[in-house]
This record gives structure tokens, sequence and C-alpha cells, in this order.
């Protein structure tokens, strides 16, 4: 299989599917262009090769052609990052863009307009409220046949096929995997963020050093069931924290005050700890919190077990105790897989604990381990702190990298490598 370093662009057009689904304030100033600068290695490389780029890309969720979401809000940015005069198309697929990307010459670029202002794009149809199930079918049917002449147009521009969207490719949408289909092996490829995503994943889930460590935060276990069985197959310890302990502990018979908890999920954290002590797994939950009287940065704060917590009173946070724990579990790891805050770190006054956790990580990678941080909230946490460049890998990609974890196989990367 090609790589983009064994790959000569030289006057070749490319077409690369990235993730430029960054956050735009009501003025349509970009406000965290992460997404933008991670592709750039990719894009540069193609035109210093002496080829030409088509960049397609989605921007929200619209559904229809709105200035909200258009692509040329973000275009001064691309220009100025990938230090290129970038043309635009009011389109995708129209006749400006296909004379546009036909006229590009080697060392241009153009970006093409949302790729989801088309149905085609996601495949799936937009149908009025109350459609009826015969015009749904329909709808779908439709929507299906013209995907393909809206993704073999769209492949129709360029030589070669790029994809460096990681966020999307757990999608099976027309850019980001069936327009693959429309080139051969050796003209289909991964850009530098997709293949250092896809190598931070496979060297945490099986060229594994351990002890390996997983530390799994947010304030679902419903939504992770997936994910933490599969580790429970891997990891060495097993760090549940955040909203979802509480579950657990009420699971297991403790009082957990006005704490968040999934009541229907009672039996559910009851099979994860008997299926951890099956396993061997060190399942670590937290023992102490820090409390709060009201979910608010200035509630009144108190200490106390996770287990006897008075009504009235929330966990937002780990206390001491469990910081120690948890932080003396992740410093004596050789591989380091963190995905959600241990409390809710976006207030000031409790993200100590997810802090703690943080400067942990920070510690152990530098002792020697592989840390991969990803998935949601602890991006954000990990940005928050300032401490992105002290870990191994910081992915950008949130529902594509959970799935991987899972042990999913991902339509934009068996797109390109088969499997």
């Amino acid at each position: 299989m090609q790589t983009i370093d064994s790959f000569n662009f030289a006057d070749k057009k490319a077409f690369i599917r990235v993730d430029f689904n960054v956050p735009l304030d009501e003025n349509f100033n970009i406000t965290d262009d992460t997404r933008i600068r991670a592709a750039i290695p990719t894009l540069k490389k193609i035109l210093k090769d002496g080829g030409s780029v088509i960049i397609g890309s989605h921007l929200g969720r619209p559904t229809g052609p709105t200035n909200k979401y258009s692509l040329k809000h973000i275009l001064p940015r691309v220009s100025e990052l990938l230090d290129v005069d970038v043309q635009f198309a009011n389109d995708c697929i129209g006749e400006e863009a296909e004379s546009k990307a036909a006229a590009l010459r080697p060392g241009e670029a153009l970006l093409l307009e949302n790729l989801r202002f088309y149905a085609e794009e996601e495949g799936k149809p937009r149908l009025p409220e109350g459609a009826s199930e015969e015009e749904t079918t329909a709808a779908k049917k439709a929507v299906k046949e013209s995907q393909k002449e809206f993704t073999k147009k769209l492949a129709s521009y360029a030589d070669v096929y790029v994809n460096d969207a990681f966020g999307t490719a757990h999608r099976a949408h027309a850019s980001t995997a069936l327009i693959a289909d429309y080139f051969d092996a050796d003209h289909k490829l991964f850009g530098y963020l997709m293949q250092n995503e896809i190598n931070a994943v496979e060297k945490v889930m099986s060229e594994t050093e351990r002890p390996f460590t997983a530390i799994m935060g947010g304030s679902k276990v419903s939504t992770k069931i997936e994910l933490i069985k599969n580790l429970l197959n891997k990891v060495d310890n097993l760090i549940l924290a955040g909203g979802m302990t509480y579950t657990f502990v009420k699971a297991d018979g403790g009082k957990i005050g006005n704490s968040i908890v999934e009541n229907d999920k009672l039996d559910l954290a009851k099979e994860i700890v008997e299926l951890a002590k099956q396993k061997g797994i060190n399942l670590v939950l937290a023992t102490d919190a820090k409390l709060a009287d009201s979910f608010s940065n200035d509630a009144k704060i108190d200490f106390g077990s996770v287990k006897e917590i008075p009504d009235g009173w929330e966990g937002l946070d780990i206390g001491p105790e469990s910081e120690k724990i948890f932080t003396e579990v992740i410093k004596n790891s050789k591989t380091i897989l963190w995905n959600g805050p241990v409390g809710v770190f976006e207030f000031d006054n409790f993200d100590k604990g997810s802090r703690a956790v943080a400067d942990a990580i920070v510690e152990a990678t530098q002792k020697g381990a592989f840390s991969l941080i990803g998935g949601g909230d602890s991006v954000a946490c990990i940005n928050k702190f300032g401490l992105a460049d002290d870990v191994s890998y910081v992915s950008t990609g949130g529902g594509a990298l959970l799935e991987m974890i899972e042990g999913k196989s991902l339509p934009g990367i068996k797109a390109i490598r088969g499997y």
C-alpha cells in the first residue's frame, strides 16, 4: 500500500478529504483552528511535490446550503496556514467546481464548498416532518442512487485520493469511504494525520507495553459499554471515574445523594465488576469525592466517601484519597489511554482531580510510557491544562477513536487498506 511519503504527487491532482469542522463565533471567526492545522502537513507535502490539491470537508450539520455553514468563512485561515492563495468553489459538484479543479496547476489549491450541503454526502434523505413510510422508503432509495453520481463526480476531479479526516473515518459517507472505489490501490492513501491516528491506536491496542492502564471518565456508563468490555480483554488496570462512578457505587449499595446516576444500568455495573474479577483486571473506582451542594462552580464544597454522600449533595470531582490511588496506578504504567475527565473540569473548583490525572500521565510519559488522549472532553481537558505537548498523542477523533478502540472496522480506513 502506498504511503503519503512514498507517493510522488508531481503533476497529480489530489482530492483530500479533511476535517475542517471547526467552531465559529457569531461573526464567523474561527475560535479553534486545531483541525485545520492538523491537516496542513499533508497538504503542504502534496504541493511541495508539485501536485495540486482539491480540498473537501464538511462543516456542522446543515440540511441544505446555508451561509452559516459555508466553508468560505474559513478560507482566509486555510490560505494563511498553507501559505498559498487558496481558491474557492461556491459548490462542490457544480460547473464552477469542475472547471476550477480542471484548471488547477501544480502548487495550487482549491477549497470546495461544504460537502454536507448535499444529502448525498451522508446518504441520508432529508424528509419533512410527518413523512409517510412510503415517502421515507422512496426518498432513501433516491438518495442512494444519486449518491453514486455525487461520489463519481467528486472522484473525477483528481488522479489520487487522500483521506486525512480521522474524525469522520467511522462514517461510510461519499467522500470518506465510497469515493475510494474510484481509485486503484496505488492511488488512494492516508494523509499524515490519519496515519498518525491509526498508528497511535494500534500502538495502544496491539503493540501494548505493560502495565496497560485505561482511564475512562464521563457521566454515563451506558455510552461506553462496548468500550469498557473490549478494554477488559486488553488492560491490566481500568480506572472508571467521572459521573459513572455513582452508578457503580449505588449498585454496590452506597448512598450517593444527588449525584448523577443511571438507575437502569445498576445490573450492568455489577456485571462489569464481576467481569473484571473473572479476568483478573485491577478495576479502580474512586473512594472519596469532592462534594457540592449544587451543580455550580460557586457551590459550597465538602469532602466525603463516595458511599456516604448526604442528600442535597453531589460528587463533582474525585477526592484527595482517590487522587493518590489513581496517580499511583498511572505513574507505574507503560501504556496509558485516557478517555474522559474524572470530574467537572469545566468548573475551576472541580478540575483538581483531572489535573492530577493529567500530571500523572505526563510523568509516566516522561519515564517512557506511551500515552494516548482522546475522545470527547479529555482533549479539551488536556488543552485546558496546557499539557497536550507533554503526552505521546492527542487524538482528533471522538467517535472514530472510540469505535476503533472498541475493535470495530472503520469504513474510512477499510476503504483504503481493505480491512
